[in-house]
Parts: C-alpha cells; structure tokens; sequence
C-alpha cells in the first residue's frame, strides 16, 4: 500500500494548492451548462463549455459532487449533474434507457431538495419538475448535446462563474447525502486511522486501452474473491476519504498534459516527487519530465546540460550538483485489465539514485556518430522494435519491463534483444537507434563493455564486431564499383544471413568483392588500394586459431555485429578529403 499512502500525501499538498478537488468532489468532463432563473425556466440556449471548433473540441474538467461507479441496469444520479440522459432524458444511444434514467433523476432530486430555501436549489427543483424530455426538440438544442455532461447555474451568478452545485447549501446538502447511511468502520490500511470503509472506491480514468468509464485498483467483485463473509471493499478495508484522496491525484496525474505522465507501450506511468520542500519537489517532477519528453521546455537547461556532460563522456558523478536533493521520488505503472487495472511496477527511491540510474542508460545508449533525435524518448526508441515502426505493434509487456529496468538498475528484458535483431534481420535497417539500443543491452547484460565501444574501436577483436566491420567494407566495395543506385545492395540481399550464419554468405561476398577491386582500380586505384588495406586489417585481427567465418553466431555476438557494421560504415559515409567518391551522410 506505499503506492496508495503516498498518493494520499500528495492529495493533502495538491488540495492545499488548488490542484485537485475538495473532499467529496471530483474532476469531471463537462460539457454543457443550462442556466435558469429564479422560478426553473429556462433562461437562454444551452452554453456550449467545450473548447476549440468543430469536432477537434476538447471538453472541460469541472469540480463537481463526486461521481461513482453505476454498474447494472437502474443506475444512479449524480448530485446536480449528470449526463443529457438523466438531467433531460434524452441520448443519442440506443442502448440507454434514457425515460428511466430521467425519472431516477428526478425522483433523487425531488425527495432531497423538497422544502430547500436556497434560491439555487429551489430554481433547480422547479425545473426538474417542470422539465418533460419533448421539449428537447421543440426548443431546437444542439444534438451535439446529447449524452454529454450538463451543470446548472442561476442566471444572475452565471458570469461571477458560480454554479449551482458551488452553492454553501448545496454544499452542505451534498456532505450530509455522503454521510448517511450505514457504514462499517475500520481501521483504513493506508492511513492507519478507524474510519468508515469505502464499499466501492472512485473509477481512476486515462489509463490508455482501459474501459472509458474508469477502472479499479482495489475491487472485489465475485464470491471467490472475499473471504471472512465480507463483501467488496471490506476485504481490504481503505477509508472512503483516503480511497477519494489516491483515486483523485490518479486521475489529476493521468490527464492530458498534466506533466506527471508517460505513455510508454501500454504502460500508462505516472510519476510524482515528495520533498519537505515543494521548490525541490517541483524541480524533480520537471527534471524528470524532461528527461522523457513530457514536456520539452521543462528545465530545459539543465536537461540540455546534463545531455552535453554525457555526450563528453563526463562521469554520472559530476552530475550531483544539478540534481535536486533530499526528494523521494515515485514511479507507478498501470496497465489495463479488463474492469481492473494492473499495477506493472512501482519504484519509490530518492530522486539522485532513480536520475543516475536513468543517466547511466543514457550513457550506456551514447554512441559515435549518434542518432538524429537528441533525446529520444522511450516511446521513441520502442517503435524501432514494432514491425514497420508501428505503435500497435510493440510487444504489449515490452515497454514496462524495459522502463523498470532502466529504473532500477537492473537488467534489460532479452526480448529487447531478440526482437531488434529479428528487425534488424527482416528489415535490413541498422540505423542509430537500433544499435544504440543493442550497444545498452551488451553493456549492462553481459558486462561488454569493451567489446561495445561507442565508436569505431579498431583494436576489438570480437568475432561479431570484426564481422560486421568486414561486411561495411563490402557493401562500401560494392557501391564504389557499381554506384549507389543499385536496386539491391549486399545488405538487402545478405544482411541476416551473414549476421547470422556467416560462413553460408562471406566467401561468396569475399569473392565478389575480387571483382569490384578490379574495376575500383581502374579509375580510382588509390580508393582500392585503401579499402584492401581496410579488408586486410580486418582479416590480420581475427584470430589465426579460429575459423574467420563460423557456422552461426550468438544473438549477442549478431548484436556486435550490426555495432561493428554501423562504426565502419559511418567511416565511408564522413567528408572524406582525398577520394571523391565518398560522399556526405543523406
């Protein structure tokens, strides 16, 4: 329950600054707004709330009486709000009962508004007792109205901005209808405190592929699942104020833009700071967003200053003093299932240790020439392992694993392994991101360092480097003697072969390239001459003992392979100053 607990003190700083809603409130999508006048009419046309134009509108959070979850066939109202089936009794769905859910609306209202003396409430009941669902069409509203959100304000408050539902006599209504009733107490296991239990706790919504109604991480809902004759919430007893607390910074930290969430595979993160400090916390929170690339003006500064320390090659050590201290920090993965929600991972660590692990990936990913993008994000280098760079076609576990990993300090999932080759293989696209990718993998799962250089490093002798360095100098034989317009280079037709099972494909390449040096040397003798001297020192280092070209390799052997490719490559396509025929990056 850390998780929980620490959501709950973070509700007590977010409510105290304004950032989620009160006790007892919720943060809801509100679409319309009626305004009527002192008797229940209808003062004007509905007041459209969305933002932007035409079918790009985004529609607006409110704080409003908390909503619930209303499983089965006779639903229950909202306090005062509610969807265009309840408050007006029309839908646009076919599959609402829209004459019921009016009437239980109604009904709600009328038994507890009945003898009010605050003119708000009174206005309000007198149109919930006038109103007949007809007169949707014959007063010409919007269809575009049906099934969203509708509040309701007086007339005379609507440009001060008060709605009925913010009234001190709603208010006061609201908390006694929340405090009725009979309620088992307990002692709640996230505050420790003996307080009445939450039969059923708040949807979280914004999990992406989760039920747009919300999920749960804390239900029960079948017989198997309770024990002790208890039923739903009091198997794992939490307060309805704590289970409101965790579930209203959730659903803040899930929204849209909030700069506490990344999207990474299906894995919705959110991540939070805790600091006696809230400066620091703060600080934190924005670092680490821009580190990921929620937000690309979060301190960027200091994130551009960190990015250039590590691609100098400093050590993470002399990152300290730009790193906030004295913070815990919190990183909380969800995933969807079904009514519930999955909790992939959870780390709670202070804020330098969970930066430096993160920084010491980004150092392990550095290499020589590097990748276009300056700080790609996760979800960014997750597209190289999709099939055709598809997000739908990420691994569904891949992307939590590997940010856990990354966060932890602990060991890369092999599937990241496999699968890049297997791209690498079908595709023949060994670009920057990929090898960098693969680069990280060898260093922080097989301790290769050495053998993983960040650039070309011409004293390694791995067998899977050397290979892939021979294979660049072939395919860069190739180009020279036939131009780059080719149909089909060695690459296209042999990469996956070679990486793979290189004694099936470099004798046949060793051999063709007999024949590309001759024509080389016709025109440009010294270009061949410098790429036999390249051929040869490839061959002089591997070992005389072993077989140049074996049988198959290992998947981190192909992994040194692409690495050794992608450095000798980059050395023909740099601004060469004595062969003409080389030529600049595209």
């Amino acid at each position: 329950m850390s998780a929980l607990a620490s959501l709950v003190r973070a509700y007590d700083r977010m409510a105290a600054r304004g950032e989620v809603a009160p006790p007892g409130y919720s943060q809801e999508k509100i679409g319309f707004l009626i305004s009527l006048n002192d008797d229940g009419s209808v003062a004007d046309q509905p007041i459209d709330l969305r933002l932007g134009e035409g079918k790009k509108k985004t529609v607006r959070l409110m704080a409003v009486p908390a909503s619930f979850k209303r499983p089965g066939t006779s639903p229950k109202p909202f306090f005062l709000w509610d969807n265009s089936a309840f408050v007006l009794g029309v839908t646009a769905s076919d599959g609402k009962n829209a004459a019921t859910r009016w009437s239980t609306f109604r009904e709600f209202h009328l038994k507890h508004l009945q003898g009010t003396s605050d003119a708000g409430l009174a206005s309000f009941l007198a149109f919930v007792r006038s109103w007949t669902p007809e007169e949707f069409a014959s007063r010409g509203w919007p269809e575009e109205m049906k099934d969203q959100n509708i509040v309701f304000a007086l007339e005379r408050d609507r440009l001060s901005g008060q709605h009925i539902h913010d009234r001190p006599a709603a208010k006061a209504l609201w908390a006694r209808l929340t405090a009725a009733g009979d309620r088992t107490e307990a002692a709640c296991l996230i505050t420790g405190e003996r307080a009445p239990v939450a039969r059923l706790h708040p949807a979280i919504k914004g999990v992406w592929g989760a039920q747009s109604a919300g999920g749960s991480i804390v239900s029960f809902n079948i017989d198997a699942s309770e024990s002790y004759g208890h039923k739903q919430g009091n198997n794992a007893p939490v307060s309805e104020a704590a289970a409101a607390a965790y579930t209203a910074v959730l659903n803040r930290f899930l929204e849209r833009g909030s700069g506490h969430r990344i999207q990474v595979g299906d894995a919705s993160t959110v991540f939070w700071a805790e600091a006696a400090d809230d400066t620091q916390a703060d600080e934190a929170d924005a670092l680490f967003a821009g580190f990921f690339g929620v937000d690309e003006k979060a301190e960027s500064n200091k994130v551009g200053d960190i990015l250039t320390r590590l691609r100098e090659g400093r050590p993470i050590a002399s990152f300290t003093d730009i790193l906030p201290q004295g913070v815990q920090f919190h990183v909380l993965g969800l995933s969807p299932n079904a009514a519930r929600l999955s909790v992939r991972f959870y780390l709670e660590d202070d804020f330098g240790i969970i930066a430096e692990r993160y920084l010491r990936h980004l150092a392990r990913m550095r290499i020589d020439p590097p990748p276009r993008e300056d700080n790609p994000s996760l979800w960014r280098l997750l597209i190289e392992t999709a099939v055709l760079r598809k997000s739908e076609n990420i691994q569904p576990n891949l992307a939590g694993e590997w940010l856990r990993a990354i966060l932890s300090d602990t060991p890369y999932p092999l599937t990241l392994l496999t699968t890049l080759i297997m791209r690498m293989r079908a595709d023949h696209d060994i670009g920057a991101l990929r090898v960098a990718i693969l680069k990280s993998i060898l260093i922080k799962n097989f301790g290769m360092e050495e053998e993983a250089p960040v650039s070309l490093n011409l004293a390694n002798r791995d067998k899977g480097y050397l290979l892939g360095r021979l294979f660049a100098v072939y395919e860069h034989v190739q180009w020279s003697a036939l131009g780059r317009n080719i149909n089909a280079t060695i690459k296209d037709k042999f990469y996956g072969a070679a990486s793979a099972q290189p004694r099936k494909v470099f004798r046949l390449l060793d051999a063709s390239s007999m024949n590309h040096l001759s024509k080389i040397g016709k025109q440009k003798p010294g270009l061949r001459g410098k790429l036999e001297n390249d051929i040869g020192g490839i061959m002089e280092a591997m070992s005389p003992d072993d077989d140049p070209f074996p049988a198959s390799l290992p998947d981190k052997s192909q992994a040194l392979f692409a690495l050794g490719y992608y450095h000798q490559r980059s050395t023909y396509f740099r601004k060469a100053e004595t062969f003409e025929t080389e030529e600049t990056p595209e």
